[in-house]
């Protein structure tokens, strides 16, 4: 069972464990996920990057724009590996995705990149191809008609979420290969685990969870949150360097 994070860095290194997870596992199509509002991408990148040297490959890392890859070519001075941008719909994915590459790392995604990612996660073939805080399935973008369906059913829906760490208000969603989705929630300074299911909980799902951890009247002690964990204080620090 994977256990809570007791801040970024272990969360990002328990990104990376659950990644060789799974490539082990033999899926080659994952997503990492940490859905931090205002979170530094490039940080975050630099600190998965080991990822690669465990796995004894070089890979190819492409941020979403030129400008996020030229900033890394610059700062990452000890970085061996190839750095690109995923382009635009007019640039030809053969020149991103090389039959020489060994693995890739694409940084932060757009759904307005989603058709460039899904030739390239179609080029790589059954290269490691990972996406590291992905937002691909922008509704304002991709829509909610038969087009998102078939999108999600031909590329998003055969992407492995290995990592995924949102926090909620008094709360958290964990998933870290090869455990289960996992519901934590915040009691005193820590996180108590309240609910595994097979699935991301969202919506109802997630609303009945967190409700009857948290009710009074049931025959089981109900679980009261008190200070905040680090998520919560986590995310108002990145809040307030973002004003």
């Amino acid at each position: 069972m994977a256990q809570f994070p007791n801040s970024l860095e272990e969360a990002i290194a328990q990104s990376r464990e659950a990644t060789l997870a799974a490539l082990e596992a033999g899926c080659t199509r994952l997503s990492v996920n940490l859905q931090f509002t205002e979170l530094k991408q490039m940080p975050v990148a630099l600190q998965f990057l080991p990822v690669f040297e465990q796995l004894g490959i070089q890979p190819k890392i492409l941020f979403a724009d030129t400008g996020a890859a030229a900033l890394a070519r610059r700062d990452w001075t000890d970085i061996s590996f190839q750095i690109d941008d995923v382009g635009t719909s007019r640039t030809p994915v053969e020149k991103k995705i090389l039959p020489e590459d060994e693995a890739f790392l694409l940084v932060a995604p757009s759904a307005v990149e989603v058709a460039q990612v899904e030739k390239m996660a179609n080029l790589a073939g059954d290269r490691p191809f990972i996406l590291l805080n992905p937002q691909l399935e922008d509704v304002s973008i991709i829509g909610i008609g038969y087009a998102a369906r078939q999108l999600r059913d031909r590329f998003l829906g055969t992407i492995e979420s290995c990592y995924y760490l949102r926090p909620l208000q008094g709360a958290a969603v964990l998933r870290s290969y090869p455990s289960l989705w996992q519901v934590w929630l915040e009691t005193n300074d820590e996180y108590q685990l309240i609910a595994e299911v097979p699935q991301r909980p969202a919506g109802e799902e997630l609303d009945r969870i967190l409700a009857e951890a948290t009710s009074t009247g049931t025959t089981d002690e109900a679980v009261a949150p008190k200070k905040p964990g680090f998520l919560t204080n986590l995310q108002r620090f990145l809040n307030a360097l973002s004003r």
